[in-house]
This record gives structure tokens, C-alpha cells and sequence, in this order.
């Protein structure tokens, strides 16, 4: 791997940052946007199947911002469903109680979701917390977000929540318009998220996922590159949750429960592919579909989604697109069967340190 703008393309494999490199991800991200694009006009008609198709997107956009989390630099946050919830409550109560502008309730709950998500992964870094540690911590920090929600029911609705004046007038609550939103929100998200994987902040990403003390000794300033991640993926978080409590027009904490958002979001990465592009759009598409379908089964669900990540990692820990991949490499002899068991095509990070990302005294 060379060592100056070499990152991994749509694919995983190294390329320059150029031109053609650009296209591979701009060209993908627009054909995936346009075949979305399509949807209101099989389900434009109905308002419930709109509501379903935007909640789909807005999961999208909650497995991508997860995905630069833990995807790209191993931070294991089970706190989804809390961040997003700084996000939509900061903005429904900004706006509602407040009378803030929605730009400006949306912009500084974003903010405030970005910061706590900097801060959790603050913590993990100073306290040498290692994945599963944290896992425990934010997992204590979305148990208490949600005791917070409930004991401060009178600002916040309790456990009924409360319906948003903000934004009633506006083409948020219509029914086709939001979706072409929440759309443009999933492109921009990967668009983000393909331009960090080619930037050095990539480069630094899967060099301290892949080996946070070998990266260390290279020069990566781990605990730098670690709070970018929370930063940008609990502010990616909250963008999201924000616009869509504006759109759905009710919040309550069951909207960022963590069984209703934590344990689908880490689902629906498993199958789509953990640190892939693509990735999270096809775990969202396959998943709001089947949730759709075993919806009569309730609160069943969630045993269905628990069995699923079992044997997701037990069988197929890469995910759906990384594992097709290798096999269509594998039947081209392009890649050698040992590399199926690589947890990313671009092995090798720490052979050159991009001056860019090596820490500083």
C-alpha cells in the first residue's frame, strides 16, 4: 500500500484519490439513489406505505452512522437509539417548547448528539476501554438516557411522549415529499462515508481498527481518530433522528428504545456487511421488509433479530456483500481462499503512515 492518498475504493480495494476513484463512488452512491428514487411510485398512494418506506430510509441513515462508529474504528456503541434520541428530543423540545426555528433546532440538537458522542468515545479512549467494555458503558449510558426521559416527564411527555407543533405547516408532513428528504440524507451519508474511507481519516480508521497497538506504534494518534468517529457518527445520528421527529410529528421513548433501534441497526449491519460501503442499504432494505412481514409477531421479533446476529457471526461474520465478493473473486482467481477469512480486503494498513495522521508530541 503506498503510503501518500492510498484508501480503499467502493470495493476495498487501495486506490489513489483520483479522478476514476471519485467516479467508483460517486457512480455507485447515484445508481443506488435513483433505484430508491423509484419507490413512491409503486407506494406514493398509500400513506402508510410511505411512512414504512421513510422509516426504512431513516435506518439507513442510523446502520451508516453506526457503521463509521464501528465499522471503521472498532467502537462498539450500544447507545444507537440514545444518540438518536438527543437528536429528535433535542429538536421536537427546541422547537415545541423553546419556539426555535426547525433549521435551528435540528442544527443544535445535531450539535449536541455529535458532542455526547465525542464524549463517550473520550471515555473509552482515556479509561483503555477495549470493545466490549464499552459496549457496557454506553449500553448503561442509553438505560439511563431513557430513565431520564421517563423521570422527566413533565418536559418530556413520560412514557406517552408528546405530539410536535413544529413543523405541521411545512412539506415534512406530507406524504411524499419527506421521503425524497430523508433519500437525500442516505446519499449524503454515503457520500461521507465513501469520501472518509479515501481520505487519511479512512486510512487511520482501519489502521487502529484493524490493530489499535500496531497503528499506535506507526504514529496514529488513536485517541484523535477514535473521537472523530463519535463525533461524526453520533452527529450523523442525530441529524437524522431530528428530521424525522419533525416529520413524524410525535416523539416518545419507545421511538429510540434500544431494542426497537440498538439491536435492528447491529442486525441489519451484520447481514449487510460490517465496514462496507453498501453494506447498511441492503441490511436496511432486506430488514424493513421482513419486519413488515413478521410484524403480527410483535415483541417476537426481537427473539427472530437476536437468533439472526447468532448466526450471523457464527456463519457469516463478514456480512452478505463481503463474503460475495470474496467468492466472485475466489471464482475468477483474483483472491486466494485464505482471504476469506480477512475481516477487510485492504490488509496490509500499516506497512506507511500518511504524515497527515501521525500523532503529534
Amino acid at each position: 500500500m503506498t503510503s501518500q492518498g492510498a484508501e480503499t475504493s467502493v470495493g476495498g480495494r487501495s486506490d489513489r484519490l483520483s479522478s476514476r476513484a471519485i467516479a467508483s463512488l460517486f457512480l455507485p452512491v447515484a445508481v443506488v439513489g435513483a433505484a430508491l428514487a423509484l419507490v413512491p411510485l409503486w407506494l406514493g398512494d398509500s400513506r402508510l406505505m410511505m411512512g414504512l418506506a421513510i422509516g426504512g430510509l431513516l435506518f439507513t441513515c442510523y446502520v451508516i452512522a453506526f457503521n463509521v462508529i464501528f465499522g471503521s474504528t472498532g467502537q462498539l456503541f450500544l447507545c444507537v437509539g440514545a444518540l438518536a434520541g438527543i437528536g429528535g428530543y433535542g429538536a421536537a423540545l427546541l422547537g415545541d417548547r423553546f419556539g426555535l426555528p426547525i433549521v435551528v433546532s435540528v442544527l443544535l440538537a445535531t450539535l449536541f448528539a455529535a458532542i455526547t458522542g465525542g464524549i463517550l468515545s473520550w471515555i473509552a479512549v482515556r479509561r483503555s476501554l477495549g470493545v466490549i467494555f464499552t459496549g457496557i458503558v454506553t449500553l448503561i449510558f442509553a438505560l439511563s438516557f431513557e430513565n431520564l426521559l421517563l423521570g422527566l416527564g413533565d418536559i418530556t411527555g413520560g412514557e406517552s411522549g408528546f405530539f410536535l407543533v413544529t413543523g405541521s405547516e411545512t412539506f415534512l408532513r406530507e406524504r411524499i415529499p419527506p421521503y425524497y428528504l430523508f433519500l437525500g440524507l442516505v446519499v449524503l451519508y454515503l457520500l461521507v462515508h465513501g469520501l472518509l474511507r479515501r481520505s487519511h481519516i479512512g486510512w487511520a480508521f482501519r489502521a487502529l481498527r484493524d490493530d489499535e497497538v500496531a497503528a499506535e506504534l506507526t504514529g496514529v494518534n488513536v485517541a484523535r481518530y477514535r473521537i472523530y468517529g463519535g463525533l461524526i457518527g453520533a452527529g450523523m445520528l442525530g441529524l437524522a433522528a431530528a428530521v424525522y421527529a419533525v416529520n413524524e410529528g410525535r416523539i416518545s421513548p419507545t421511538t429510540f428504545g434500544f431494542g426497537e433501534v440498538d439491536v435492528v441497526v447491529l442486525v441489519m449491519l451484520a447481514f449487510g456487511g460490517i465496514g462496507t460501503l453498501f453494506g447498511p442499504v441492503l441490511g436496511a432494505v432486506v430488514f424493513t421488509v421482513l419486519d413488515e412481514l413478521l410484524i403480527e409477531f410483535g415483541q417476537l421479533r426481537l427473539v427472530a433479530y437476536g437468533v439472526l446476529i447468532i448466526v450471523l457471526f457464527l456463519w457469516l461474520p463478514r456480512g452478505v456483500i463481503p463474503t460475495v465478493r470474496s467468492l466472485w473473486l475466489r471464482i475468477r482467481g483474483l483472491e486466494s481462499p485464505g482471504k476469506l477469512k480477512s475481516a477487510d480486503p485492504a490488509d496490509g494498513a500499516l506497512e506507511a503512515v500518511p504524515e497527515e495522521i501521525q500523532s503529534s508530541d
